[in-house]
């Protein structure tokens, strides 16, 4: 059997840290991706870029989210944590079989019927704008077969406890994406890039494959099929509530988009590249740390070992808010430094910038809420409860939407009353998912974990100040040195963003935060 056996907070700091910095990679790359895009094509080209991307986000999020996350990873965890390897490989040769028949047919229909699905996605959009989005959603389309099936292999050597490759997957997609609009972009406009995510999803499902043999034994089957094997039977059964659960979050986006779509243009950008600065932290760090310590809360569970399940429950979560606090501050006090930096030039006008930085405001104020829903619905999804989370986002998509209707007809944030809704669901979303997941395992730790909360925001509000207050002053000596251009908003958001770390850090150490120490452990990489 190929477990690792290192469950430990310093070995499962030592793997995030790793995984972390995998993921910043693929992040750095994402950004890069998304500076090509607001400067080299319009508004107009861009909004449909990113309107086309919804429907095979959608199933992607569906099947490897629901499918993986609550699912298969519990349960193929638990035939390797009891021996049974074997038979493990048997449920996943038919689980697989029967979806790479499924994402077949519906890239299939999705390509044919990309003109009558446009309107579903943006119902504003007109004339070439609108035959553009179709020629994109038909061009990317396929993706939605490789990216999933490329969750699903990272899903197998996640189980193994081999989280490299799976975390190189999204580094390569990006480098494929990048390379179409280089090569492609300036010819073929934006559907240079529509050829660049289609290559870059074959090139990372190709990666992980290829390691799922070499790494985790290869035991799939591929003329396997029986529909009748337990195991099988279980993850349809774990699958559908998760599914209607990740369905009504990917709806609440899904409308979200088509609203913005009838907003003034670049609303759709707008929101799509402050949410991109969000989830560089939620990428990074939440979502690095819930992807290692999921599995091992699994095992806990099937163990029936409760102590280290609330103990890892509430150390991951201590860690995504020591996190996630400071970098909301971070945006909120720097956001027009931070866009005009990475993305105002050429076709990305100050105007842009604006509209970005106002979504990024209202996106920063649930950034720590959003980090902590990163791992809270793993939790439940390790103790075989599908059914919680899917009442729980359910009932937070249905308030996000009227809150986004409420935003737009009675108030004047426009884009902004898009973001403010998505943060105010999170924050339900969180607390919603502590209580209910107390009641299940007795404890969660509440008050370690309000007392990292409280501290974190003083700690992160300190920050802010010392910010705010050096920003003037910094600027005026980079004048006096005659920094401009480029180098000058270069070094004005670079030198604030160090300053605000330090701070932050020094802060903390005074407040005696233990969560400093699991930082260290997932940038040195060391056990405890």
């Amino acid at each position: 059997m190929h477990e690792v056996e290192n469950h430990t907070p310093g070995g499962l700091a030592k793997t995030a840290g790793m995984v972390s910095g995998m993921i910043f990679l693929s992040r750095l790359l994402g950004l890069v991706r998304e500076m090509i895009v607001g400067r080299f094509f319009d508004r107009a080209e861009t909004d449909a870029f990113f309107a086309a991307f919804v429907i095979p986000d959608f199933m992607y999020y569906l099947l490897v989210g629901g499918a993986l996350s609550a699912a298969f990873i519990p349960l193929f965890s638990s035939y390797l944590a009891k021996g049974e390897e074997e038979e493990g490989w048997r449920m996943t040769s038919t689980f697989l079989n029967i979806t790479v028949i499924f994402l077949s047919a519906f890239t299939l229909l999705g390509m044919v019927f990309a003109r009558q699905l446009a309107p579903l996605v943006a119902y504003d959009f007109r004339d070439e704008q609108l035959r553009l989005l179709v020629q994109l959603i038909r061009m990317m389309f396929p993706a939605v077969f490789f990216t999933a099936l490329a969750g699903l292999m990272g899903g197998i050597l996640h189980s193994y406890r081999h989280f490299f490759i799976p975390a190189l997957g999204p580094v390569i997609y990006n480098i494929g994406i990048i390379l179409g609009a280089f090569y492609l972009g300036r010819r073929f406009g934006i559907k240079g890039m529509a050829v660049g995510v289609v290559a870059g999803a074959v090139a990372n499902f190709l990666t992980q494959a290829f390691y799922v043999v070499k790494k985790a034994g290869g035991g799939y089957d591929p003329s396997y099929l029986n529909i009748r094997h337990p195991g099988f039977r279980k993850i349809l059964v774990l699958m559908v509530p998760a599914l209607v659960g990740l369905s009504a979050t990917q709806l609440n986006n899904w409308v979200t988009i088509n609203m913005a779509s009838g907003l003034a243009e670049g609303s759709i950008t707008a929101l799509r590249f402050a949410q991109r600065l969000i989830l560089l932290p939620l990428g990074i760090f939440a979502m690095a740390i819930s992807t290692v310590f999921f599995p091992t809360l699994a095992r806990f569970a099937a163990r029936k070992r409760w102590k280290d399940f609330q103990e890892n429950l509430a150390l991951a979560i201590r860690a995504i808010f020591y996190i996630t606090v400071p970098a909301a501050m971070g945006f909120v006090v720097l956001r027009y430094d931070i866009i005009r930096l990475l993305f105002e030039y050429n076709k990305f006008t100050v105007r842009d910038t604006e509209m970005t930085a106002y979504a990024l405001l209202f996106y920063s104020l649930g950034l720590f809420a959003h980090g902590a829903i990163q791992i809270l619905p793993r939790g439940f999804y390790a103790l075989k409860d599908t059914v919680t989370p899917v009442k729980i986002t359910g009932a937070t998509m249905a308030l996000g939407i009227l809150l986004n209707f409420f935003f737009l007809k009675y108030t004047g944030l426009k884009h902004g009353g898009l973001a403010l809704s998505f943060s105010l669901m999170g924050m339900v979303n969180m607390v919603a998912s502590l209580l209910l997941l107390r009641k299940k395992i007795g404890s969660i730790r509440g008050r370690s974990l309000l007392r990292t909360l409280v501290f974190s925001v003083l700690s992160a509000a300190g920050m802010g100040i010392v910010i705010s207050f050096l920003q003037k002053p910094w600027g005026n000596l980079l004048a006096l040195l005659n920094v401009g251009g480029f180098w000058l908003v270069f070094l004005q958001t670079m030198g604030m963003i160090g300053a605000g770390v330090l701070v932050y850090l020094a802060l903390s150490k005074l407040f005696r935060m233990e969560e400093l120490e699991i930082l260290w452990q997932l940038v040195l990489r060391r056990k405890a």
